[in-house]
This record gives C-alpha cells, structure tokens and sequence, in this order.
C-alpha cells in the first residue's frame, strides 16, 4: 500500500475521492495498479469502511477504478485524459470561455447592482418602498386562506398564472388603468423584469433595432442590448418621447416606453403623441412595450389611461408591477399581450420558470377580489402625496433658488437638478452626500450617449421618496443642502456652471 501516500485528513469521503483522483492523474497510481481493500485502507486512515467505499464507488463510476465482485480494485487502464478535481476557480475560468453570444454579450456589459451594501441613514433610493406601508394584517389573513384552502394535489398550473388572480386583474385595469381585455391575455410574470426580459427575447434578434427613450430605464436598455439589437435612442421633453424624432428604420422591430409617468424625468405623453406613437408603430409592423411601472400614484387627479387602451392594431404590449404599490420584495408582475402573442409568452414563460409563486399569486387575488388592494392603493397614495409635499417643501426651503425638483406630478421620486453643477461632478457629489449619511442618485448612468446626455444640461439627481418619513425627508435635504454648500465653496471656478 505504499503507492497509495495519502495523508490523513479526518472528515470526508469527498477528501478520499479527490486524493486518489489526483494520484491516478500525475501517475502516482499507475494504470492497471491494484487498490488497497477498502477494509484494510479505512484502517490506514481511521476513517470508517462506508465512507472508503462511497469513495471508491464513486471513482468507478466516473470511469477511474475498475470493480468487480470478489475482486480487488484496480486503476483503469489505460486512464485516458485523466485530470485532476478541477478548483472552484478553474471551473469559473473554462467556463468563460464557453459563453455563448449572449453571454458574451452580458459579461461586458455595466449592470447596475445595489449601490451599497447597506443604505444611507438616509436613502433617497429609487424603488424603494416603506415597510410600514405594506398590508401585513391583510396579507396574512388572505394568505393562510390560500394556505388552508384544500387542493386534491399540489402540482403546477398554467404558465401564464392563476386563474382567479388573472380574472381579478382584468378587473381591476378596466377600473384603475382604462384597459379593456380577455383574463386569457394576461401572462403573470415575476415582476416587470421579468416581463421585460420575455420581451426582449421574444420580439428582437441580433441586429435588429429598438427605439429607447433617453434617458430611461436602464436595466430594461441592457436587457434589449443583450440580444445583440441596436439602441436607437430617442430623446425626451417635457412630456415624453418626443414622437417627431422617432427613426424610420426598416429595422426598428420595437419602442420601450413610460407613457404614463417618463422614467426618470417625468414627463406624461401627451394623446397626440400616443397617436403619432401608435401610427408608427402600424407602419412599421413593430411592438410597443408601455412599461406603466408607478401607474397607480398620480397626484391632484386620476391616474392618466394606459397607452393599450386607445391601441386598435394590437401593438401594445402592456406591463404592470406590484413592486410599488406592495413590494419589489414579491417578484409579482404581469403582462397584457396582444392575442397574436399569447401562445409564445406561455410558452416562453413555461420554459423560463414554469410559473410565478401559487400562494402569492392566490393572495393577491383575494385582496384584489375583496376590494383591499383598491384600498390599500388609496391610503399610500395619501401617504406618497404627503411625502411628495415634504420633499418639494425642503427643496424650495433649503436648497439655492436656481435648485429644481422636477417630474413629481406623478409616482414615487423626483429629479434634483442643480444648474450650478455639472454633469460629470454628479457622482463626486452623490459620494459627498452619502459620507454625511444620505443616498442620492445621479441621472448621467440613464443617458444611454454620456457626452451628449451631458450636454446643455445641469447635474442631475434621483430623489425617491417612497420609503422615508416625511421627517427624514426634511432632515435629508437639510444635510444635502449643507454638502451642496461646501462643495460650491470648495469647487473650483471651472466646476461651476452658474
């Protein structure tokens, strides 16, 4: 047994298999060569026989040691391109050199992740939610119903989601969006990116073009680069994507759009502009992805009517998000589709996911069906007002004159701009404000051209509001309004732009 020279490591068989497989692969262990019994080596190593031989069955079976009952185990012969356990690092090595296309596609690409492992004292963080504002008593009652209620088996339903939550929505978007379609058209998704990512995958291939709003949102951008499409970039006023800019590329398979409320400045598209939108669209045989992601939260009047309710060509695909009203913890969104599409999205979802959480999606219809949500929706509207109050208050108490808060008419943040500061100082200021304990976010990373989003533009910040007290609004301003004092006297003359 002198071949075999394996030190002792107590612990597994896993210690065992990779010490072998090793002395097998630099011929230590010849080829041919006899292995110990597994008695006699387990004694060697006063390690227990079961763990020796769940070492040695597993070499065989991968083709190292050769067994037979009533035989000893021998190396296999010869054992051709035998190498060693690959390390965890190696693994991650070959395997990027593997990737697909659209792999390498996604590795070189600049993904926002969360901007810090842990918020500021004072986080003006988009798409962030107040955990005091979420139903839990409701949510609890409906969920142990769901719990509860018998089912014959536990299996998996349907792609496109649970019925009685399907049928509850189409209600409701007929009430709060305007929106007139089957239950059977809508898919329920994990959340909009989710939605987003069917999109891209579904409707673009490499090559192809897609109109996107600049600036926008910048991980749905990616999701539609990543198929291997061109931006066509279009910019955004005052209200909206401006249409008389929209490309008439043969090409263009696709339009990405935040009618009801533009992310992130603001701007609500106007009807003669969802006309001009639609028409293009017709002309050019292409699809309209209407992302309505805070479509709820529209101030001093009702929300604006989703862009597929006037749609008659069945170019809309319409998105919708619970991660506002409840919260971007669930993962639950939906999509209305055209009824052309219906059959891939299922399809498409099916073989993504097989389908979103039963017990949630049940929940949620309960509190839909019981009219709770509707409620619920009512009362944190009052409450994002309330805020939306607060931050244009301390914006216009605190902060210089020439400072502007725009895009509030709607949904659950703001853009801060500062026309004393330029565009490329964003990020430095951003960094000074969170050394004094308060998270806000710079615009320039949504412009999908930096240099020319920099252009005749002050500096720009987002500013959500939707997770503070209307106390910590004031206090986070307030701090803000200090750092902005000391980066202005401290900044030289070259960097200020006033």
């Amino acid at each position: 047994m002198d071949q075999f020279q394996i030190p002792f490591h107590p612990g597994t068989g896993r210690r065992i298999y990779d010490l072998l497989r090793a002395q097998i692969a630099d011929g230590t262990l010849a080829a041919g060569a006899r292995a110990p019994s597994t008695r006699a080596l387990a004694a060697d190593l006063g390690v227990s026989r079961t763990t020796v031989t769940a070492a040695y069955e597993q070499l065989a079976a991968e083709g190292f040691l050769i067994t037979a009952v009533g035989r000893a185990a021998r190396v296999a012969s010869p054992p051709a391109a035998v190498v060693p356990p690959p390390s965890a690092a190696g693994r991650r090595g070959k395997a990027a050199l593997a990737l697909s296309a659209f792999g390498r596609r996604l590795a070189g690409m600049d993904l926002p992740g969360l901007p810090h492992t842990e918020p500021a004292r004072i986080d003006f963080l988009y798409g962030a939610v107040a955990s005091r504002d979420f139903p839990a008593l409701a949510w609890r009652r409906a969920y142990q119903g769901a719990l509860l209620r018998h089912q014959h088996s536990l299996r998996y339903i349907p792609p496109e989601g649970d019925a009685a939550l399907r049928r509850a929505l189409q209600g409701y978007l007929r009430r709060a969006r305007g929106l007139a379609c089957d239950a059977d058209q809508i898919v329920v998704v994990h959340g909009s990116q989710q939605g987003i990512d069917l999109c891209a995958r579904l409707l673009l291939d490499a090559g192809d073009a897609f109109v996107f709003e600049e600036p926008g949102y910048l991980m749905a951008r990616r999701c539609f680069e990543a198929t291997g499409a061109r931006l066509r970039a279009v910019p955004v006023d005052a209200h909206g994507l401006d249409t008389a800019r929209l490309p008439g590329d043969g090409q263009v398979r696709l339009a990405y759009v935040t009618p009801s409320h533009q992310f992130p400045l603001g701007g609500v598209l106007p009807i003669g502009r969802r006309v001009e939108l639609l028409q293009w669209a017709q002309r050019h045989r292409a699809w309209i992805v209407e992302d309505d992601y805070d479509g709820e939260f529209r101030y001093g009047q009702r929300p604006i009517d989703a862009l597929q309710s006037i749609d008659t060509d069945g170019r809309v695909i319409y998105m919708g998000t619970f991660s506002k009203a409840l919260s971007p913890q669930l993962r639950l969104g939906y999509l209305v589709l055209p009824t052309a599409l219906v059959a891939v999205f299922r399809q498409a979802k099916r073989m993504a996911d097989r389908h979103a959480p039963v017990l949630e999606q049940r929940t949620l219809a309960s509190l839909i069906d019981s009219g709770a949500y509707e409620r619920h929706v009512r009362r944190t509207r009052r409450e994002h007002e309330r805020r939306r109050a607060a931050l244009a208050d301390s914006v216009a108490r605190y902060l210089p004159p020439s400072a502007e808060l725009a895009g509030t008419a709607a949904g659950l943040h703001g853009v801060l701009w500062l026309p004393f500061i330029r565009p490329q100082d964003e990020a430095a200021l951003a960094a000074a404000a969170r050394a004094q304990g308060v998270g806000i976010y710079p615009v320039s990373p949504l412009f999908a051209n930096a240099q020319r989003g920099r252009r005749a533009r002050p500096g720009g910040w987002v500013l959500g509001y939707a997770s503070l007290t209307v106390a910590q609004i004031d206090e986070g301003i307030q701090i803000l309004a200090g750092v902005i004092a000391a980066w202005v006297a401290g900044a030289p003359a070259a960097a200020q732009r006033r």
